[in-house]
């Protein structure tokens, strides 16, 4: 496996002109000159797929915006910086890495869409990252350059969930970071004013669920967009020169956990999950690799997965995901019961709580298998985390339950043997 730097700066840029220099900003040009249209083509034919965890087209996601608008509206784009999924620090590292490439690839967005306004949404708690998109916002207001769209950054809790969309929109317009049922496309920000969203008058457009006027979102990771932005300046082609026919391209990937050198590099889509944490984690005995977590977003890898291709289709295929790409490894020192308990006690407290048992039953059995992991709990107990784990995900309004039904039950089911020997 060769590690790559498409998206992934080797070293830091250091400023705009330094961008500039290294060929930054041709795909704003190609926006500008070309229009929306041969944009849209570009990005279909690059097979271009979200970085932030659902692999959904990217395409077809900014399509949707524009199949949606209504006239006299103003869409907005919005920059999900927020990362929070644990063992992914990817997007922070883009960030502080080089800002202007996520930047002028949500641009080239706002170009597409008709949209005057980019959001960059992140956490007040990565300063580091902050200090480098101010000063990168502060560069581009500066440039004659760089087209005259508005960007704001906004600075959020350090709530796991203000990483969802729907609730990272919430984090926007001031309020907590609680998931909504209608996506961005259909209830987007409110209205950019500043004043409350009113009711609609039958006539007047599409109502969200609340029946507000708001105004068409398109939300994308950092990852997503700084992609963006060197598609549009190379071409599909180019994209699709490395990766596979239905994966295509680069993912940057973080490896963390029972490993001798936790890292981030970029590597190939296509590559096996063994080779990248031989090479990105520094991984030597990978016969002691127990299993490897997505995050909490998806349900383990087990060793007799570790040779699975890091693409969308086989990492499902496995039963597991590829999320935001960012592994945990559990050795063969460390607890899979106690991995679970962690997980879940993770899962519970970030939960917002609006769906009663994604709270209620999460709590539930992150306490019972810490009693398992100290020893002092039996088959009840057990079972009881079963049972709740049946539950745990009626209703809910977000995926956040069903992360925890599926990374506790894949923990348990793989390592019966473990939760035996603490009852």
């Amino acid at each position: 496996m060769s590690l790559t730097s498409r998206v992934l700066d080797l070293e830091p840029v250091a400023d705009l002109a330094a961008y500039e220099a290294a060929g930054g900003g041709r795909a704003l040009q190609v926006a500008l000159e070309g229009g929306g249209d041969p944009v849209l083509a570009v990005l279909e034919a690059s097979g271009l797929r979200g970085r932030g965890g659902a692999g959904f087209p990217t395409h077809r996601k900014w399509r949707s915006i524009l199949d949606g608008l209504v006239p006299g509206a103003s869409p907005v784009v919005v920059v999900n910086g927020a990362e929070g999924e644990p063992g992914s620090i990817k997007d922070r590292t883009l960030l502080r890495s080089n800002p202007y490439r996520t930047i002028e690839g949500a641009l080239v967005a706002a170009l597409v869409i008709g949209a005057d306004t980019v959001v960059v949404a992140t956490k007040a708690a990565f300063g580091r990252e902050v200090a480098r998109l101010r000063s990168a916002v502060a560069e581009i207001a500066a440039s004659d350059d760089w087209p005259g769209i508005a960007i704001d950054i906004v600075e959020g809790p350090d709530a796991y969930l203000f990483g969802e969309e729907t609730a990272l929109l919430e984090v926007v317009e001031g309020r907590e970071p609680f998931p909504r049922i209608a996506p961005p496309w259909r209830r987007g920000i409110d209205d950019p004013s500043g004043d409350p969203a009113q009711p609609l008058a039958i006539d007047e457009g599409p109502e969200d669920e609340a029946g507000v006027l708001s105004e068409p979102t398109l939300v994308n990771n950092v990852e997503t967009f700084a992609h963006v932005a060197q598609i549009v300046a190379n071409g599909p082609e180019w994209f699709r020169s490395v990766g596979t026919a239905d994966s295509p391209g680069t993912i940057v990937c973080t490896v963390v956990g029972d490993v001798p050198r936790p890292g981030v590099a970029e590597v190939a889509m296509g590559t096996p999950l063994r080779e990248v944490l031989e090479q990105v984690g520094g991984v030597r005995r990978i016969d002691e690799v127990r299993a490897v977590l997505p995050g909490v977003s998806a349900p383990m890898v087990g060793p007799d997965g570790l040779d699975t291709p890091l693409t969308y289709e086989d990492m499902t295929s496995l039963g597991s995901g590829l999320g935001s790409a960012g592994f945990i490894v559990v050795g063969a020192q460390t607890s899979p019961l106690a991995v679970a308990a962690g997980a879940s006690r993770f899962l519970a407290v970030e939960s917002c709580g609006q769906c009663t048992p994604c709270k209620q039953d999460g709590l539930s059995i992150a306490s019972s298998l810490e009693r398992l992991c100290r020893g002092e709990a039996g088959p009840k107990e057990r079972r009881d985390v079963e049972d709740r784990l049946r539950t745990i995900d009626r209703g809910a309004r977000c995926y956040l339950a069903t992360q925890h039904l599926q990374v506790v039950s894949g923990l348990l089911e793989a390592f019966p043997e473990e939760v035996a020997a603490q009852e």
